[in-house]
């Protein structure tokens, strides 16, 4: 089993994690595991644990999984999005199969609003895009 360990341990949580270093040969066949640095995700920083100074192993471990972290977070936003667009079709179908008056009562408001703005703010970017995209090729 402690051969399959990986050497670092990333303990998720709110916008970050904190970083362990594993240490699984030690002479109590435990698995030790030392805190050595907090991440912050939305301003990429890391400060080591307590007085210590972190190797550039540590670092390079720990920006590895920034990478890793960041990238996986933007595919899951975008996959959550995806669903939204699969719940939208789905809410559409019950709007029109199955919604009694009284639960079309409860929603409706909320959910004109919501797509109000939810199409407000997708025009507003779109048209920024298609500005930046002529104002690029020399058209504007």
């Amino acid at each position: 089993m402690a051969g399959d360990l990986p050497d670092y341990y990333f303990r998720i949580r709110d916008n970050g994690a904190t970083a362990f270093r594993l240490d699984h040969e030690n002479r109590n066949r435990r698995i030790e595991m030392e805190e050595i640095a907090t991440i912050n995700l939305r301003n990429g920083s890391i400060k080591p644990h307590g007085d210590r100074v972190l190797t550039a192993e540590d670092l390079a471990r720990i920006t590895e999984w920034i990478a890793a972290r960041s990238d996986l977070l933007a595919r899951r936003e975008i996959d959550d999005i995806h669903r939204a667009v699969d719940q939208m079709n789905l809410t559409a179908q019950w709007v029109q199969t199955r919604a009694t008056d009284a639960a079309l009562d409860e929603v409706t408001d909320p959910l004109l609003l919501a797509m109000h703005d939810l199409r407000a703010a997708l025009v507003r970017r779109k048209a920024d895009r298609l500005t930046r995209d002529k104002a690029d090729q020399g058209q504007c």
